[in-house]
């Protein structure tokens, strides 16, 4: 028996189907078919419902722009203040008053540099002003003389820079272990750190100041070149840096990327816990290193140095547009924050308020600029 090997021949088709032209229904099915494949490459739509675009160097030039005008935002304010406190008092405008304001900026500045670092990362380090004290508060624990306010000198004078950074980089390294090794939550950390780092300065000091601290440790806070404090210099020197490393970086960007979503980060292949602790080391000794600048400037190093800083530092923060939910915000946003903050400060104090008033300020300076930012983000602050 033979069986008919020949190939099937093609489906018999449905009368008009192989010829004439399409239906409208044909037509309308094509027509809709386009118009789904092009939403589909245009994109979801973005926050303000609006389909986004495939990006274009037009539109990257744009976004960089409005990326810098907000970036000087408080500036107009900065000058505003700076006119009012001319006629509240004509010394504001001098020489002195202006580099008196750049010094006492530029110690807690390290700090709201330190604290803007963690919170672009999606992090927050509370226990920066209890290094911002134990720091130099240890150097000058195991420099000075045994007669002198509970010291131990235990080591020379010149080792009091190395001592005090060694120290604020290991309250960091523990800070990481808690945090990135063992996934602590990192608030309930670091105000445990900021509890258990003020106790050991208060233990180690007996609660009284340190006084008699070697040249190595006042050179930062006291020494003048060209008529300006190096603390300034330092500061400037600092804040410049790191604009530079958030905005042309790869290790900057990761901040951003880690800080926005660190799962994304993660499949990106950023090292998102090794940057995280880098991260908290940086912050912690820049937090040392400010409060060697402080304890420099006054020549001691008191019990309670750096206590209720973190206020402040929170306050430039948020109001310099660096945001509690990470990934957003800039290190010149930051200090324009905490230069706007003394500005208001030194006016002020010229004008005879009070210094509780002063400390009240800061407080409603957070809620208006959270409130502000609620409002032109248009989320929820969780």
């Amino acid at each position: 028996m033979t069986s008919d090997t020949s190939p099937p021949g093609p489906a018999p088709e449905s009368p008009g189907a192989a010829s004439g032209p399409p239906s409208a229904a044909s037509r309308a099915a094509s027509a809709a078919s386009a118009a789904s494949a092009a939403s589909a490459a245009s994109g979801p739509p973005d926050a303000d419902g609006v389909d986004a675009q495939p990006p274009d160097a037009e539109g990257r030039g744009r976004r960089l722009r409005i990326g810098r005008l907000r970036d000087l935002a408080l500036v107009p304010a900065i000058i505003a203040i700076a006119i009012v406190g001319y006629f509240v008092n004509p010394v504001f405008l001098s020489s002195d008053n202006l580099i008196n304001i750049l010094q006492t900026m530029a110690e807690i500045g390290l700090l709201v540099l330190a604290q803007s670092l963690v919170l672009i990362a999606g992090k927050m380090d509370l226990s920066l002003e209890s290094t911002f004290g134990l720091a130099p508060g240890l150097a000058a624990w195991l420099i000075v003389e045994p007669g002198v306010t509970h010291g131990l000198g235990a080591v020379p004078g010149w080792a009091g820079i190395p001592i005090t950074l060694a120290a604020g980089a290991v309250i960091g390294l523990i800070n990481g272990l808690l945090i990135v090794r063992f996934r602590l939550h990192g608030f309930v950390v670091t105000l445990g750190m900021l509890i258990v780092l003020r106790g050991l300065l208060t233990g180690i000091s007996g609660g009284q100041t340190f006084f008699g601290l070697p040249p190595s440790m006042m050179y930062l806070g006291s020494t003048i070149w060209l008529g300006v404090p190096v603390s300034v210099y330092v500061c400037f020197a600092l804040f410049a840096l790191g604009i530079v490393a958030l905005g042309y970086t790869r290790v900057g960007r990761s901040l951003y990327a880690i800080g926005g979503n660190p799962d994304a980060a993660r499949a990106a292949g950023i090292r998102t816990d090794r940057v995280l602790w880098a991260v908290l080391v940086i912050a912690s000794v820049l937090a040392a290193l400010g409060g060697l600048m402080l304890s420099g400037r006054l020549a001691s190093v008191a019990a309670a140095q750096g206590n209720g800083a973190i206020f402040t530092v929170f306050a430039a923060a948020v109001i310099g547009g660096v945001s509690l939910n990470g990934g957003k915000g800039t290190v010149f946003g930051a200090f324009t924050g905490i230069l706007l903050l003394y500005v208001i400060q030194n006016v002020l104090t010229l004008a005879g308020v009070p210094a509780q008033w002063i400390a009240a300020l800061n407080g409603a300076i957070i809620l208006c600029a959270l409130i502000i930012s609620r409002i032109t983000s248009g989320r929820a602050q969780e």
